[in-house]
């Protein structure tokens, strides 16, 4: 989280752009709060299609699946081995998006009646191994048909030898493509060139719903199952999950349909492994949102995939049994804990290595290897690292002569092309334009992070790596109301691309902060006659800069609802004072 304080130079404050004829046009179309509106100018909608898709679209809204390139295929296929008895094995990714996919299939398939295996990659072994590892356990098992989740879309080279073996293979992935798509029955994925699905940004989860929507749209047509056997609604919670956990854009119509609804699926508690799960959290279903399930459940169900088995994912997802249930939401919680321990010695080394060495923040790149790292965890190093300094960062753990990395990146630089760039280097990599993998070997680490170093330096600009404050609208006290919080609940649900407003105003310190908490700053503060409260969370050091009253302040916030009173999150703080003096905080 952003926060910064007048002359930071490391952050830029970004205010609102400004339309008034759209404004009102919106306002009057719409009938909302005009600070809404802003928001929404803000975030560049301009149409009101756009805004009314964003605001108030519902499950028949969804795209037909038949949209999605090579579908019909996929569904035929489908339909034929559920039709001869054949055993269909699913395979999916390690991470949540996998997991939850691969529990969705299973689930799905098993309640048509099909036989239905399920195999989940482990991050213990090489990439390209991988769907090897699936072949033997799809012979071993008599399956006859391969579904990948999450995974397949680089995998030319190896699904080519599955299908040597008589297995018949659909991938379902999310990931953009290579040059050489593989060869298989169908291939669903948004991000094929040419596709016209509308929902470029489905998750891998995502995906898998399309398919399970099409094989229902299918068969009930043909009479095969009556209406009412398979509602796709109990399928939401395990959409939803999976797109929250892999940050699927909250901003897209299809997605946010699939979280809104999921998020009232997984309130109902209806997974017995989850509500578990939820209780050894201390989390309140009726409170659930995209944070508490980002912050809380996506890390406890990944760290299956980085430091123990993810086939324990699934196996929880589907399980129906309270005890069992029970053990192995207990079980994921210690693995998270040990995680969390590795996390931490892993950011003391990273952190260390950038304080002894600040030549490295004068590229606009980060690169960082290390034979001490655990390849699980450099992931989550990698995406704080990349936020906190702005930049393209790779984490790299190698282990028996193999790198293995994570990359993360902002917005002014997409990835692939630059990955591409470099792929003389890798043994293989893929993903998203900010989120991507690869593999190499240890001795051309040095030139990859020159290689990819020397791409930002020329690509990137001074202002690309500064941190911004992106700033919605600015707002009086007097209309921040229990009724403008329940207005502000349209733009919900927030995530990727979809971040909770930040809002502004200009006010008056009553009486000097306080640290609460140990590590929390709360400010007292009056604006024309309404006095507010502040929390900045984690900013206790600051605590001299406040000790005046009578401060005029700008501040930067998220109103949020306190048990019966309205609080401000405070994001940014900048000091109006002409006689101010402040050091970077």
């Amino acid at each position: 989280m952003h926060f910064t304080v007048q002359d930071h130079e490391d952050t830029i404050w970004v205010y609102p752009k400004q339309d008034a004829e759209l404004k009102e046009s919106i306002i009057k179309e719409f009938k909302i709060h005009p600070v809404i509106a802003q928001i929404l100018i803000s975030r560049g909608f301009k149409s009101f299609k756009q805004i009314h898709d964003y605001l108030y679209a519902k499950l028949p809204d969804l795209y037909d699946p038949l949209l999605m390139a090579e579908m019909p295929q996929a569904v035929e296929r489908v339909c034929q081995a559920i039709q001869n008895k054949e055993n269909i094995l699913i395979y999916g990714d390690n991470d949540v998006d996998g997991m939850t996919g691969t529990t969705l299939l299973t689930e799905f398939l098993q309640d048509l009646g099909a036989n239905v295996f399920f195999y989940i990659s482990n991050r213990g072994a090489l990439r390209q191994s991988l769907i090897v590892e699936a072949l033997e356990y799809a012979l071993i098992n008599e399956c006859k048909l391969l579904i990948t989740v999450d995974c397949g879309i680089t995998a030319a080279a190896e699904i080519a030898k599955v299908v040597e073996k008589n297995v018949d293979v659909i991938i379902t992935d999310h990931h953009e493509p290579t040059d050489k798509i593989p060869h298989c029955i169908a291939t669903l994925n948004p991000k094929l060139v040419n596709n016209p699905y509308p929902n470029r940004d489905l998750t891998g989860v995502g995906v898998a719903f399309k398919l399970a929507h099409g094989i229902t749209n299918r068969m009930t047509s043909e009479g095969k199952i009556p209406p009412k056997k398979i509602d796709l609604k109990r399928y939401l919670d395990l959409v939803a999950l999976g797109t929250i956990s892999d940050m699927g854009s909250l901003v897209e119509t299809e997605n946010r349909i699939l979280v809104r609804y999921g998020l009232r699926q997984l309130r109902k508690g209806k997974r017995m492994g989850l509500s578990k799960l939820f209780s050894i959290c201390d989390i309140d279903v009726n409170d659930l949102s995209t944070y508490t399930i980002a912050s809380k459940i996506a890390p406890r169900l990944n760290s299956l995939g980085r430091i123990d088995d993810p086939r324990k994912g699934v196996q929880m997802l589907l399980v129906k049994n309270a005890d069992l249930a029970e053990k192995m939401a207990l079980e994921l919680d210690l693995n998270n804990i040990e995680r969390q321990k590795i996390e931490r010695t892993m950011s003391l080394d990273v952190d260390s290595t950038i304080e002894k060495r600040p030549e490295i923040l004068s590229n606009k790149a980060i690169v960082l290897a290390s034979d001490k790292w655990h390849p699980g965890v450099i992931a989550i190093i990698a995406t704080r690292i990349s936020k906190q300094y702005n930049r393209p960062t790779a984490m790299i753990a190698i282990e028996n002569g193999i790198g293995k990395g994570s990359v993360r990146s902002i917005r002014e630089f997409p990835l692939l092309p630059t990955l591409k760039e470099c792929g003389d280097l890798l043994i293989n990599f893929g993903g998203h334009d900010f989120a991507a993998g690869l593999t190499l070997k240890q001795e051309h680490v040095e030139s990859f992070k020159h290689r990819f170093t020397q791409s930002a330096n020329e690509k990137l600009l001074e202002n690309d790596v500064m941190s911004k404050l992106l700033l919605d609208a600015e707002i009086q006290f007097c209309e921040l109301t229990f009724d403008f919080m329940e207005s502000a609940r349209l733009l919900e649900p927030y995530g990727n691309e979809n971040a909770q407003p930040i809002l502004y105003c200009d006010a008056i310190q009553t009486r000097p902060a306080k640290v609460v908490g140990k590590a929390n700053l709360k400010f007292y503060i009056e604006h024309n006659g309404r006095a507010l409260e502040g929390i900045a969370l984690g900013k206790a050091h600051m605590s001299h800069l406040f000790k005046k009253k009578s401060l005029k302040l700008r501040l930067a916030f998220t109103p949020q609802i306190n048990k019966s009173s309205i609080q401000l999150l405070i994001r940014g703080v900048k000091l109006l004072d002409e006689d101010a003096s402040l050091s970077d905080a």
